[in-house]
């Protein structure tokens, strides 16, 4: 299953970058990365079957070994491609919040969109480092 996220706004060269690519290299499953501008822009096609995922201040917070059973369980049951939309600084408007599969939040606090990908690229090596049954993940 290909992980493919879909942000708004431009790293460039900052932290937050240099912080994406360690994690995101550490990722074995196939990923692609997909910036669009803060407004406008084509959302690549999807490949089908896919889910969505949202990332929102008001989505579920779950635990990294739930994340990872979210992510194991579709891909054991065929999903092709599962998407993470990151919005710009005002977020997703109602309208994307009802069409995505999950809304996936990082807990109660605003994060800037930045650190919200650096942080989404090391809980996806993460979950993916569990699923397979790598150390990387010290639960408890």
């Amino acid at each position: 299953m290909r992980l493919h996220v879909i942000a708004r706004g431009k790293i460039g060269r900052s932290a937050e970058a240099e912080l994406v690519a360690r994690y995101a290299k550490r990722v074995t499953w196939p990923m692609k990365w997909t910036e669009l501008p803060d407004t406008g822009g084509s959302v690549p096609a999807p490949v089908t079957p896919v889910k969505e995922v949202l990332l929102d201040e008001r989505g579920k917070q779950m635990s990294s070994e739930d994340f990872a059973k979210l992510l194991e369980g579709w891909r054991d049951n065929g999903v092709r491609e599962a998407r993470f939309l990151i919005g710009a600084a005002d977020g997703h408007g109602d309208a994307a919040r009802e069409k995505a599969d999950v809304l996936l939040g990082f807990g109660p606090m605003t994060w800037p969109h930045l650190m919200v990908r650096a942080m989404l690229a090391e809980q996806l090596w993460r979950a993916t480092s569990i699923i397979a049954g790598h150390p990387y993940h010290r639960a408890g």
